[in-house]
């Protein structure tokens, strides 16, 4: 109970903290549909223990603001009706000073209920509520940096989430053919989507030892890589050719040099640093131009143990799709993650700015394939 307690103080203060550098201003805005805006976050996260846990666990529990269960439901229908997400930002009420008093009221009142209440049913919510808040953590800074990178005077944060050189050497990590089990025991916490164990056949493969870096993926469009289709599955084309892209997301041109954005400002590219904030588009493409592809989930599921990742979350060729047996749970957790299964590509590993204890090998991240503001990179396999 008490390791639980520490770490969902912990947890909530953390939040806070990653949003510490921002002004006023900051918070408010929402540049595209995919990207909340920072209040929004602290909101919604307060808004998953007020109607998961406090609602339903604390029957003298009152809600801190009447509207707030519907201004901060992210995509639960279960539990009424909400805002459309791309109004997030329309929101300029209630203020940030009045969602931070939301934020202390609910921590304190989970607190409480702590001290009263240790029944299985609700100690589980929490920490699932505690996890669900640290992937917002996540999804924070890559929204923190969209927020900040499109602005005309990429204003600077100071060393905030940085990535760094793999500083090892290369080789191909080769894997025989056989049947592998896949996916977690459920022993220690984990998301549903990452059940239940089972068996998976694969063929002999190599995967690379190192993620593709900045001074490669400048060789693939120096040699017209953004301009060849036949590099490119046609949905991706015609999404590079709509939204005239040419580089990766936060790269920029400038005097004759590229240049990228980070939080530390607009830098000279590091060409032996991992490349970043790439689609699954231009992850396939740059993959199809050097003759090789990128792992399926289940590959690397069974190379992580003899991989150093945890820098970028790595693109898979795999479709995010449910596993054999799963099943959603009833009411509003079963929208957790079963719902999004189509439609999504799945990425493994974790990033900079991933939480600890998400870092686990069978974590199934999972976005869009035309995403380029998370914190996503490239790993090979030979065909």
């Amino acid at each position: 109970m008490k390791s639980l307690q520490q770490q969902f103080e912990q947890t909530r203060k953390r939040t806070e903290e990653i949003c510490e550098p921002l002004e006023t201003e900051d918070f408010v805005v929402q540049p595209m549909n995919n990207v909340s805006p920072p209040k929004w976050h602290l909101a919604h996260t307060t808004w998953f223990f007020e109607q998961f846990v406090l609602v339903k666990f604390n029957s003298n529990y009152k809600e801190f603001h009447a509207d707030y269960a519907f201004l901060f439901n992210s995509y639960y229908n279960n539990l009424g009706e909400r805002t459309q997400r791309d109004h997030r930002g329309f929101m300029t009420r209630p203020g940030v000073n009045k969602v931070l008093e939301y934020r202390e009221y609910v921590t304190r009142a989970v607190l409480q209920l702590l001290d009263q209440n240790d029944t299985p049913e609700m100690l589980k919510l929490i920490e699932i509520g505690i996890n669900h808040e640290q992937q917002h953590q996540e999804l924070l800074v890559y929204d923190i940096k969209y927020i900040l990178g499109t602005q005309p005077t990429f204003p600077a944060l100071g060393r905030f989430f940085e990535l760094e050189e793999e500083e090892y050497s290369h080789e191909w990590i080769e894997f025989t053919e056989g049947v592998y089990t896949i996916g977690n025991t459920g022993n220690s916490f984990c998301f549903d989507n990452e059940m239940p164990q089972h068996k998976h056949y694969l063929q002999a493969f190599e995967i690379s030892s190192k993620l593709v870096t900045n001074a490669a993926y400048l060789e693939f469009i120096e040699d017209g890589g953004y301009e060849n289709f036949n590099y490119w599955h046609d949905e991706g084309w015609h999404f590079l050719k709509d939204n005239q892209i040419k580089s990766p997301l936060y790269w920029h041109y400038k005097n004759g040099e590229w240049l990228q954005y980070t939080f530390n400002g607009l830098k000279k590219i590091n060409p032996e640093e991992p490349v970043m904030h790439i689609s699954m588009y231009e992850a396939f493409a740059f993959a199809e131009w050097k003759g090789m592809r990128l792992p399926t989930e289940f590959e690397w599921e069974v190379a992580a143990s003899k991989l150093k990742w945890g820098k970028l979350w790595e693109w898979t060729q795999s479709a995010y799709l449910p596993y054999p047996g799963f099943t959603k749970a009833p009411g509003a957790l079963g929208e957790y993650n079963g719902k999004f299964m189509i439609n999504q590509m799945v990425l493994r590993g974790a990033s900079v700015a991933t939480p600890k204890g998400h870092k686990r090998h069978t974590y199934r991240n999972f976005f869009h394939a035309a995403s380029r503001w998370i914190f996503s990179g490239i790993r090979l396999v030979k065909k």
